[in-house]
């Protein structure tokens, strides 16, 4: 019986392990609060506090696994919110911006594109940034604010590429394909893009 028995525990226990795994793992759900993808993770090990950071084009939200729906999404608000607050005050000013877009020129175009006016808009809905090369002037939706730096960078030189070709032939994505991050850029727009259910393009 000795034996049979540590068999039929030995089953037992195979039997249960997945379902004990699927309790102590993290619950995890996705979702899009002001235009703001976010990923709300719960966490057995987790007890009071609640926490959020960047990561990959989305907002990760930390929060113990017995607190409420309600609470959850109380605490997401208030963290989407609070995250916004915090990025809006480390924004680049239009001087900002002009003097990035210098530098990006000088680094991946040899200083070849100089816009004479780079700013941010208000009134783009269709394009993350624009360019009109006979006057030199380069916009950038407000929609990018708040997003990493290195996908304005490539919203900039990618309108900085339009002072020099006009269109987007393969003699204008030659001019990007030095930019290290260019396909995680344009993957990152286009995620969040259809998350927020725009209809976005960087073309």
């Amino acid at each position: 019986m000795d034996r049979v028995g540590a068999v039929l525990r030995a089953v037992v226990t195979a039997l249960t392990y997945p379902a004990l795994m699927t309790t102590v793992r993290r619950e995890v759900v996705h979702t899009v609060v002001d235009g703001v993808t976010v990923e709300v993770r719960r966490s057995a090990k987790r007890r009071r506090t609640v926490s959020a950071y960047r990561q990959e084009g989305r907002l990760v939200v930390l929060v113990p696994a017995r607190m409420s729906r309600a609470e959850e999404g109380e605490w997401v608000r208030t963290m989407v919110a609070r995250v916004a607050a915090s990025e809006q005050r480390r924004q680049r000013s239009d001087s900002d911006l002009e003097q990035r877009a210098l530098a990006l020129s000088r680094e991946h175009l040899g200083g070849r594109a100089v816009p004479a006016s780079v700013r941010w808009v208000s009134n783009q809905n269709s394009r993350w940034g624009s360019c009109t090369p006979a006057e030199g002037s380069i916009r950038l939706s407000d929609k990018l604010r708040g997003m990493p730096s290195w996908v304005v960078d490539y919203v900039l030189l990618h309108e900085l590429a339009h002072l020099l070709q006009p269109g987007h032939g393969p003699d204008f994505w030659e001019l990007l394909r030095g930019y290290p991050r260019l396909e995680r850029a344009r993957g990152y727009l286009q995620g969040v893009s259809a998350a927020a259910g725009l209809d976005l393009s960087d073309e």
